[in-house]
């Protein structure tokens, strides 16, 4: 069960967190999660290049270990990375310490102030933790912790990748924060949607940006 786009209770239950950007402007911002990959990111970063579009890409440690020079091609192109834990770990399920240090595990080969937390779960507590050990570390760059407004729901194994596409389309708005994965799970429905998300909104005068 999830939803495609984010209700305001939510938002106004976290409301330290970046979920999107108020603006009248025609901006988007895409995001990827759980890479890198071997297929999907590069794939990915030429798409994005076609269009001179910017994103911001949310790696788990473990990847980056496994791929670095992946990782280092989404500097080189212009992108943002963040922080998305070491091991992938649902924060409502790890005991505060493990997945704190999880974090910071993957912050050796993730040089970032943003964070995104898995599934997006995590408590007000963690998210304390985090944001502390970062001021403590890093007090000039305090821990941005960005959720988002659009889910494409390509980490969906059951919806076809017309409604994948569709799901961004209808509900992308200026300033979203929109969600997909570059993961072999998501990876029949990325591929098919996100070129032609890239081209919908940049025939329509839209820019691609990442996260600031």
């Amino acid at each position: 069960m999830y939803l495609i786009t984010t209700p305001w209770w939510l938002r106004a239950f976290y409301p330290s967190f970046r979920w999107s950007y108020e603006t009248n402007n025609k901006e988007l911002y895409l995001t990827f999660d759980d890479g890198p990959h071997p297929e999907a990111t590069p794939f990915l970063l030429d798409e994005l290049k076609k269009y001179n579009a910017k994103a911001t890409f949310f790696c788990i440690g473990k990847n980056v270990v496994a791929h670095p020079d992946i990782y280092q091609r989404i500097i080189e192109d212009g992108h943002r990375t963040g922080n998305h834990t070491f091991n992938h770990l649902n924060g409502w399920k790890t005991d505060n310490k493990t997945y704190i240090d999880n974090v910071f595990e993957a912050a050796k080969f993730i040089d970032s102030d943003l964070f995104r937390p898995p599934y997006g779960r995590i408590s007000k507590f963690q998210a304390k933790l985090l944001q502390k050990q970062r001021q403590i570390t890093f007090p000039a760059s305090p821990l941005k912790i960005i959720m988002w407004s659009v889910l494409s729901g390509d980490f969906d194994t059951k919806l076809s990748p017309e409604k994948c596409l569709n799901n961004v389309i209808l509900n992308a708005k200026p300033g979203a924060v929109i969600v997909f994965h570059d993961s072999a799970k998501a990876w029949e429905r990325l591929q098919y949607a996100m070129p032609r998300v890239l081209e919908y909104f940049s025939e329509r005068g839209y820019a691609f940006k990442a996260i600031n």
